[in-house]
Formats: structure tokens, sequence, C-alpha cells
């Protein structure tokens, strides 16, 4: 048996609060997710993704956004104009008010999406607040990163704006949400984060903080949970044949030794950006895709993501800066899949986030088989094993266990060293408790 990143660490305080360790988040797109595409339409199907299981509902951006040099119609979400407000186009402050109630009222934890990297270029603080604030060129004007020609950079040597932007934040603490997802939080320096986040920690306790960001220095004093982009990237690239289980195991140890201990992991097959900008998970996984959400849900230290449609299916690029609502919602054979992976997740404290989670073995060792990902993570006497297969052709092996087990989607029982058939993008699950 070969062993990734194992030992044990004395029992200490949790770094992470006690809810969020086997939580799953589920991004909605406001936007697109009805035809109205309003907050009070959105509420209505807050008791929908309660019965689906999701724990956080991150909102993407729900605050003003610029007119000037605004991208397509309605623009896009992280141009923002207006920290404290919302988007006339979501409705009121009062109905994110009843947004968040219901939410709170089905047992469901809610965060913003929040871009401290930058805002409009017609922000309120550009014409309110002193010049200074911004990053600006030797002409005076306001600067632009990448391609996004509808921002203006905030200055983050500026100590009163730093000072602003955390109490823009404390706002929406004030007012009940459980935490934040921060964009681009890599391109803000890491020591706001680090001297901003304990404080708010310190003042609102039980908030969760995600960075969209892979740096280890995220987790030094910051965030809960960053990006795994490296993984989203590797799990595209074994779909299209151009890399290997190997590679995944690699990874797995790679991010270990990478990561601490009690790093969330962030694991999805899409979100916002890659179903916009780069293709559905359909698009780019094909007949892969449903084993490769399965991974996100089980592989070490990750904390899985559902992004808007996944759980029927939806395949469909929304576009990012029009409206392009989900036609209709239906509760099909993905729901069910979706439904399953996070009662898996729920029902086995092995596959937690960050320190309470096991780690990943592999009972095969050098047996395993090209284009099998076997892993097992064990903890506290409860055991998860997951057999993926992760190529275009069968794969055959030997049940790694004793005794007989039941596999947890079918309900079908295996016998241990049986040699075993699984088809191409299949997988089996046992989960075992014996606490």
């Amino acid at each position: 048996m070969v062993l990734v990143a194992c030992g044990t660490r004395p029992q200490q305080p949790a770094a992470h609060p006690d809810w969020s360790y086997n939580s799953v988040v589920y991004e909605m797109n406001v936007r697109q997710y009805t035809p109205e595409g309003t907050l009070a339409a959105a509420a209505r199907h807050l008791p929908r993704l309660r019965e689906l299981g999701v724990d956080i509902v991150w909102l993407m951006p729900v605050y003003p956004i610029g007119v000037k040099e605004r991208k397509g119609t309605l623009g896009s979400y992280y141009a923002i104009s207006d920290y404290e407000a919302v988007n006339p186009e979501f409705g009121t402050l009062e109905d994110f008010d009843r947004f968040l109630a219901e939410a709170h009222r089905l047992g469901l934890r809610v965060i913003l999406d929040w871009v401290a990297n930058h805002t409009s270029p017609d922000a309120r603080w550009i014409e309110e607040r002193p010049a200074d604030w911004y990053v600006r060129d030797s002409l005076g004007n306001t600067i632009v990163q990448y391609d996004w020609t509808d921002i203006a950079k905030l200055d983050y040597g500026n100590a009163d704006m730093r000072a602003a932007m955390a109490a823009a934040m404390r706002f929406w603490l004030d007012r009940g949400i459980d935490g934040f997802r921060c964009d681009m939080a890599c391109e803000v320096p890491i020591d706001f984060w680090q001297q901003t986040l304990p404080a708010l920690r310190k003042e609102y306790p039980g908030i969760y903080l995600l960075a969209e960001g892979e740096a280890p220095a995220l987790h030094d004093g910051a965030f809960d949970a960053s990006y795994a982009w490296e993984l989203h990237h590797l799990l595209n690239d074994i779909a299209q044949g151009r890399k290997s289980a190997a590679d995944l195991r690699a990874y797995v140890a790679r991010d270990a030794a990478a990561m601490p201990r009690e790093a969330f992991r962030l694991m999805f097959t899409s979100n916002h950006d890659e179903n916009s900008w780069a293709g559905t998970e359909f698009e780019r996984m094909g007949d892969a895709a449903r084993v490769m959400a399965l991974l996100t849900f089980t592989l070490p230290n990750g904390q899985p993501l559902v992004y808007t449609g996944q759980e029927m299916g939806f395949d469909h690029r929304f576009e990012f800066f029009e409206k392009d609502p989900v036609p209709a919602w239906e509760r099909n054979g993905f729901t069910d899949f979706y439904a399953a992976l996070i009662r898996l997740r729920h029902e086995n404290p092995v596959l937690a986030a960050g320190e309470r989670g096991g780690q990943a073995a592999y009972p095969l060792g050098e047996r395993t088989p090209d284009g099998l990902m076997l892993f097992s993570r064990t903890a506290g006497g409860n055991e998860v094993t997951v057999a993926a297969n992760l190529s275009a052709e069968e794969v055959a092996f030997d049940l790694p266990f004793e005794g007989s087990r039941r596999e947890f989607f079918t309900g079908k029982e295996y016998t241990g060293g049986t040699r075993t058939v699984l088809p191409a993008w299949q997988w089996l699950v046992f989960a075992q408790d014996r606490r």
C-alpha cells in the first residue's frame, strides 16, 4: 500500500468553521437563473437547492455595474460601480435581505462574490475619493488589466482605500452574510488579506472565506479555501486523452506537499468562467464529465463546487454580458447523480476538506492498471474507496478489500479480491463506517 502525505497530528482547534468541513458550494448566476433574473425569483429556487443538499450558496456579484466601457448590453458582474448597493437588474437591497433570510431559514449559508482588485471606471470611488485610490498612468488615467477594458485597478498602497474596502465588506457582514468568495484574490497584495480577514473573523465568528487563487500563502492567516485550478485543467486533459491516472496521483502528492494540511481546495468541473469562456463540462470532458465530477467530491483536501445548471446536466454556455436564462428547471438523472454525490460527502466525514479529511492511500500500489485511479481515504473508523476508470478503454483489476461491500451508487454487493471490469469512464465507490 502506497501512502500519500500520511501521518497524524495531535488534535488541534478547528482551523475553519465546523459547518464548513463537509460542505458543498453551489454557485448561483442570478442573471441567468430565471427569466426574471432577479433575487426575488432566485429565492423561489432555494428549497430546490436545499433538497439537492448543497450547503453554501455563492452569489455571483450582485452590485451595480458600471456604464463606462461596459461590455455587451448588461455588462460584467465584475465591473462594480458601488460596493454597498444592489444591481437594479437584480432588485433592491430589501430583496437581497429577503433572499438571505429565506436561505438561512432553510439552513443554507450565503457568501458574496467580492471584487477587491478593481472597480468599474465610473465607480463612485472615482468621483468621490482621492485620485490616488487608483493605479494611474503617467497621464493620470486609471489602468486596466489583461483584456478587462471595463475596469479600473485599485491602488493598495493607499491605506485609506484599504480601510474603505474593509468597511464595505463589513456592510454586507452586518446584514448577515456568511462570508465571501474573493475574486482574483491573487491580484490583491497578500498583506491586505492577512490584515483584514483575521479582523473580520474576530468580529464575525464563523465566516467562510474562499480565494480565487492557488498560492499557498493565501492560507497563511487569510483564507479557508483556494481554487484547485491545476487539478481542473488536469481533469480536462485526462478526459481528452492528454494525461492519465498516473498524472492525477502525482498531482495529489504534489498538492499535498505544497499546501498547508488544513487548506480547503475548491474542486470543480465547471464554474462561471469555464462555462462561458472554455465551454461546458460536456464540451471539455465528453463522456468523462460524470467521473470527473465524482473526483471533485472525493479527492483529498477537496471541497466540491456545483455551478448553475450542472445539477440537471444543462449543456449550454451562458452569455456573460447578456440575458441568457435557464429555460426551465427539471429533475433528471443528473439531479439524482449530484444529490447522491452530496449525500456521499455528508455521510462520510473522511471526505472532509482540510485537516479533518483522510489522505489518499493506493491499495494496489505498483499493481494499479494503467487508466485506473483507485484510492482509499480512512479516518476515525470511516473509509471510502474509489475506483475510477479514467480512460476510454475498459480496465480490469482485483477489488482491494476483504469480505463483501456494497457499492454506494447502485447498492450492488461486491466480494473483495474479485476480478472486476470497469467500462470506460465508469466508477465504483465503497463507503464503510466502523465508528
